[in-house]
């Protein structure tokens, strides 16, 4: 029997991911906003359209969430998730920026009940220190997640 992530244990991961401090290393200070779209193959399948906002404090950490809305088995659904992630190359201006990611997500429409799971992720992107970029990431996550976008940067001097 396959059980759901209870909300305690959701609230604590949550405050976990976005209460981590950034590691060290040398990067811009960065908000950033994105919009994409995002897919979930599991028991239930989601398909929708992202917005998102992050926050790089410095280095190479990034605190973000990203709220969903699509449908989820032929009905409206929503898909919500909050991760912190790994820049590898947090100033790069050229080639491609690799990233990694863990944090929680919820899934839920109106009929259904709705559940939490753990997010793993990695993706690649623009380079990280530009104002504006494409990216995409692969996971687990409440199944497999594939997400794909447009990233703008408002960045910070070193």
């Amino acid at each position: 029997m396959r059980r759901a992530l209870t909300w305690p244990a959701l609230a604590l991961a949550l405050a976990l991911v976005l209460s981590a401090r950034a590691a060290s290393g040398q990067g811009p200070t960065a908000t950033e906003f994105d919009v994409g779209s995002v897919a979930t193959w599991a028991h239930r399948d989601f398909y929708g359209g992202s917005i998102g906002i992050a926050r790089r404090p410095s280095g190479q950490g990034r605190a973000a969430l990203s709220v969903a809305g699509g449908g989820l088995d032929g009905e409206a659904g929503l898909r919500i998730e909050a991760t912190g992630q790994f820049l590898v190359l947090p100033g790069a201006r050229t080639g491609v920026s690799p990233y990694a990611g863990l944090g929680v997500a919820y899934m839920g429409a109106p009929h259904y009940r709705g559940t939490g799971a753990l997010v793993a992720l990695i993706g690649i992107e623009a380079p990280e220190g530009r104002r504006h970029g494409w990216f995409v990431e692969l996971g687990l996550g409440g199944g497999v997640r594939l997400r794909t976008g447009y990233r703008w940067r408002q960045l910070s001097p070193f």
